[in-house]
């Protein structure tokens, strides 16, 4: 019988320490803080030569987080944020000085963009016909 009577003890005690904070205030509903007040904005940028993605090996690879701050492994992350801020997160949006003399070599240069701005996924492609045009046209967001 004391057998029995120490198992009941122990058994009562020990499920007042594990339900005991489920009673009273604890069974309110939760209060979850949210983890950020920033949308997500990540990505991963590459660049590679080949007509398009599938088949091209990227040659450089960078990281560019947006929110809250400008932060990865790109350059110059803080211009780049900004001028993606600016284009509302269209990379296609992204222009600069059409006048910038390039040579007609064709060499294509394929870039991507593979993550999440503000929270909505994004998968851009685009190729250039050789590096001398996309430096021209893809502004710092793919100087890298």
């Amino acid at each position: 019988m004391r057998t029995t009577a120490r198992w009941t003890a122990t058994l009562g005690l020990t499920a007042t320490a594990v339900c005991g904070p489920l009673t009273g205030s604890a069974l309110a509903a939760p209060s979850v803080a949210p983890a950020s007040l920033y949308a997500p904005s990540a990505l991963v940028l590459t660049v590679g030569h080949g007509d398009r993605a599938a088949t091209a090996t990227p040659e450089r690879a960078v990281t560019l987080t947006c929110a809250p701050t400008a932060l990865g492994t790109h350059p110059a992350a803080a211009e780049a944020c900004a001028q993606l801020r600016a284009a509302d997160g269209d990379f296609a949006a992204l222009s600069a000085p059409d006048d910038v003399p390039c040579t007609k070599e064709y060499r294509p240069v394929v870039v991507t963009a593979e993550g999440v701005w503000q929270g909505e996924r994004v998968s851009y492609e685009r190729t250039f016909a050789n590096e001398c045009v996309k430096n021209a046209s893809a502004t710092s967001v793919f100087a890298f």
